[in-house]
């Protein structure tokens, strides 16, 4: 047997509200109707496809249904869109990291600007494991720094985001030893438990960081190292104008780290991600640093 939309429609509810009960409210049925198309859909499945308890989640097997579900639900909008032109909305599940957000992906936003018919829904998760989310079903499209793809997703390169090591000036001065800086006892900003980006280049010096501070947003993140908090890997086009200004300088050595960045999104025929794809390549030509062989392109 085929699934049937509803049935998917059901899977996906479950898997972004996390219960049969917010599951049926979302989707205006009962939750017995919804328990019923569940247990269809893993009749047809031949396997359990939501672990029930609380919250629920889908199991490994009901991972590829939600996947088939959100697939369905963006080709079933793009289809009535292009029927009757009416006020339908296609919805677009996007993983971005919150540097890319907070520099070069705002140009996809000023073009997402014109487009009347799509709803952007951004997850903001570390580069390093925004492949995840597609994995999971839960976004259509991702930012992130695995080449290798998705099952069912294609990777194109969009370049490459540089970081340079930067700290206010009064901090410098404070922490310097000579030529270099007190790498082990100055404190250092991360973003959060996922950032290896700072502790990955004091590890290449032998030292870990005896003080890290955890700010969690990116603009915040910026002005804590402006503000002399700490030293940090701040994003290029963040750190060419503060650099410029004065606001921060340069660490002796001029240490820095190069983080390719890739867009992988799921193989479909869709005018909506093909539109985003578009404005993706489009601002990362603009603001990534290209290979030689990308620019001539």
């Amino acid at each position: 047997m085929t699934p049937q939309p509803a049935q998917l429609e059901a899977l996906v509810a479950i898997a972004d509200h996390g219960s049969f009960e917010a599951a049926a409210r979302v989707l205006h049925v009962t939750a017995s109707a919804v328990s019923q198309r569940i247990r269809a859909l893993e009749s047809t499945a031949g396997q359990v496809l939501v672990s029930r308890q609380a919250p629920c989640r889908p199991t490994t097997a009901g991972e590829a249904y939600v996947r088939l579900g959100r697939q369905t639900r963006l080709l079933y909008a793009e289809a009535r869109l292009a029927a009757d032109d009416g006020d339908h909305v296609v919805s677009l599940p996007v993983a971005v990291n919150a540097d890319s957000l907070a520099t070069w992906f705002r140009d996809v936003l000023s073009a997402a600007a014109g487009w009347e018919d799509v709803a952007l829904r951004l997850r903001v998760e570390d580069q390093a494991y925004s492949a995840g989310l597609l994995r999971s079903g839960e976004t259509l499209a991702a930012v992130t720094s695995d080449p290798v793809p998705v099952q069912g997703c294609g990777v194109e390169p969009l370049g490459t985001l540089r970081y340079g090591a930067a700290a206010s000036p009064a901090f410098v001065e404070r922490w310097r030893r000579g030529r270099s800086m007190d790498w082990a006892r100055m404190p250092v900003l991360v973003f959060n438990d996922k950032d290896e980006l700072q502790h990955s280049l004091l590890a290449a010096r032998g030292v870990t960081a005896r003080v890290a501070h955890q700010v969690p947003t990116s603009t915040d993140f910026h002005e804590a190292a402006r503000r002399g908090l700490g030293w940090c890997l701040v994003p290029e086009p963040q750190l060419l104008p503060d650099l410029a200004s004065g606001r921060l300088v340069r660490l002796p050595g001029r240490e820095h780290v190069d983080v390719p960045l890739f867009w992988q999104r799921w193989r479909l025929a869709s005018p909506a991600l093909s539109r985003i794809t578009d404005a993706v390549h489009a601002a990362a030509r603009t603001h990534l640093r290209q290979p030689a062989k990308m620019r001539r392109t």
